[in-house]
């Protein structure tokens, strides 16, 4: 298959257009269209939806995944032929909001000294981020599938321990001599995908959904509830002082969920990639609990969680 028409696949799903992908290959839109055409005509297959934005179709997706494999080591073929040029291979990577805002981060302070590598974050919830690999969207990803996508990897990294945190006025207001009211007393979720909080409910039996605010980001879920629009699940690891100043209060004592964390990616001989997985190890070593997915670990586990 011809590498420019590999190339031109990859840029138009990730451009969403055949105009921007042009702009990136600095070719007209008109060379672009003729060159997925060729591709498909090769494969016997349509590749690309024409539509807004313009996405791979199932085998499109098959030979996406090989476009960027190919480009990679492409990129590391060259430096080791000495070639001269400095290419930087492009590692997609699937990551869930919560761990980007907290464990995630020594990963980027050690990308920050690769320069021969570009990451490119897609935020996803950790439950459907496994997709985006099927997809050929990206090469690695954090997730809580525990079960390899065909062609990949798969190790245990860890567990995330999510607790119930609410601010102290909210706590009061809710509280009754029985316990606190979870009927009535507000609760947040960061999206559609976000159950962890529902999860906590149905464990206490609690038939009646309360009032459910939706905050779609890491830092302004944890403010929110600092600022006592609802109670919510916060990563222990995002509680930097909030529960030792008073701004936050657990809800239970004894209540928390913890979620295992799979790193998966493909089984390229890459060096970058290699690297990159690394990275994701040590810091997860450092920050994340150790545990036996197939052990017991809180009151009631979560399945998936915060991810956009």
């Amino acid at each position: 298959m011809n590498l420019e028409h590999l190339k031109a696949l990859v840029a138009v799903v990730d451009e969403g257009t055949f105009e921007a992908a042009a702009d990136l290959l600095r070719i007209t839109p008109s060379a672009v269209s003729q060159r997925i055409k060729a591709l498909e005509a090769s494969v016997g297959q349509v590749l690309v939806r024409r539509r807004l934005p313009c996405t791979a179709t199932d085998a499109g997706a098959l030979l996406l995944r090989m476009a960027r494999q190919v480009q990679v080591l492409e990129a590391e073929t060259s430096a080791a032929l000495g070639s001269g040029m400095n290419i930087r291979a492009h590692l997609p990577v699937a990551i869930n909001a919560d761990s980007l805002a907290t464990w995630f981060v020594p990963v980027l302070q050690q990308a920050a000294g690769w320069e021969d590598a570009i990451i490119d974050l897609h935020v996803e919830d950790q439950g459907f981020s496994s997709q985006l690999l099927r997809n050929g969207d990206v090469m690695g990803a954090v997730t809580s599938d525990p079960v390899p996508v065909s062609g990949c990897r798969v190790e245990l990294l860890g567990s995330m321990r999510y607790i119930p945190v609410a601010a102290p006025g909210l706590r009061r207001r809710f509280s009754t001599s029985r316990g606190l009211d979870w009927s009535a007393m507000p609760v947040l979720k960061f999206n559609m995908k976000d159950n962890l909080q529902q999860q906590l409910l149905a464990a206490r039996n609690v038939q009646q959904s309360p009032p459910t605010h939706t905050v779609p980001s890491s830092q302004g879920f944890l403010a929110a509830v600092t600022a006592g629009l609802g109670w919510g699940m916060i990563p222990e690891l995002q509680l930097t002082g909030e529960l030792a100043n008073g701004a936050l209060v657990r809800l239970e004592d004894a209540a928390y969920q913890d979620v295992a964390l799979y790193w998966q990616a493909w089984t390229l001989d890459s060096q970058r990639l290699t690297r990159l997985t690394a990275a994701v190890r040590s810091a997860a070593k450092d920050q994340l609990r150790p545990g036996d997915p197939g052990e017991a670990t809180g009151p009631s586990r979560a399945g998936n969680r915060r991810r956009k």
